[in-house]
C-alpha cells in the first residue's frame, strides 16, 4: 500500500482528492497539508512515499518546499499536481526535484497510474507539460550525449525501469546506471526527471 501525502491550499481539492485515493485498496492517505510549511512538518511526521504537490500556496510555495525536502533528505517521491502549465512553474518544479509534473484535469485512472509511476521512481509528465519543455530548453549540452545515453534516456522517458531497460538494450542494469549517470553530467541534471525534461526540451527525445 502506497503511503500520500496532499498538499494543496485548497480544502475542496484535498477534500477531493482524498475520497479518491482512500477509496483504492492501493493507497493510504497520511494527512494533509494547507501549504508548504506544514507539508514540510507533515512529510518529516509521518514519512509518506509519494507527496502530492500543488505549486501556488500561501507562508510557503510547492517549488520551494520541494527544494526543501531534498535539503532535508526526504526520500519521498514528490508528484506536482497543479493548475500552471506554464515555463515558469514547469522547469522550476523539475529542476527542484520533482519525480513528476501533472495537471488537475488529469483523469483518475491517469492520476493513479501517476502515483504507482512515482512510487518506482519513475519520471512522470502530462503530455501538455511535456509539449511545454520542448520550447524551454534551447542550450545544447556541454558534451553531445552518445547513441547509447540517448537509447537509454529514450526508454526511461517511455516508462521504463532499469531492469526493462536493461533487457530490451541487452545490457546490465550496471551499464544502465552508468549510462544515466553520465548523461546526467552532460545535462548538468541529477535526477532521471529532470534528465528526461531537459533532452525533450533539447530536442534530443520526442517530447510525445
Amino acid at each position: 500500500m502506497i503511503r500520500v501525502v496532499i498538499v494543496d491550499d485548497h480544502p475542496v481539492v484535498r477534500d477531493g482528492l482524498r475520497g479518491m485515493f482512500t477509496g483504492d485498496g492501493r493507497f493510504t492517505v497520511l494527512g494533509e497539508a494547507g501549504d508548504g510549511r506544514e507539508a514540510l512538518a507533515l512529510t518529516e511526521a509521518v514519512t509518506p512515499d509519494v507527496v502530492l504537490m500543488d505549486l501556488r500556496m500561501p507562508v510557503m510555495d510547492g517549488v520551494t518546499t520541494i527544494r526543501e525536502l531534498k535539503a532535508r533528505g526526504c526520500t519521498a517521491r514528490v508528484l506536482v499536481l497543479t493548475t500552471y502549465d506554464t515555463d515558469s512553474d514547469v522547469l522550476p518544479a523539475i529542476k527542484a526535484g520533482a519525480t513528476g509534473y501533472l495537471l488537475k484535469d488529469t483523469p483518475r485512472e491517469e492520476l493513479f497510474r501517476a502515483v504507482l509511476a512515482a512510487h518506482r521512481g519513475e519520471s512522470v509528465l502530462s503530455p501538455a507539460v511535456a509539449g511545454r519543455l520542448m520550447g524551454q530548453l534551447r542550450s545544447p549540452a556541454k558534451e553531445p550525449l552518445s547513441q547509447r545515453e540517448l537509447e537509454v534516456l529514450g526508454l526511461i522517458a517511455r516508462g521504463c525501469t532499469n531492469r526493462e531497460t536493461a533487457k530490451r538494450l541487452f545490457i546490465s542494469e550496471a551499464t544502465v546506471k552508468t549510462h544515466l549517470l553520465h548523461a546526467y553530467a552532460k545535462l548538468g541534471v541529477r535526477d532521471r526527471a529532470s534528465a528526461v525534461a531537459t533532452a525533450i526540451g533539447q530536442g534530443l527525445l520526442r517530447g510525445d
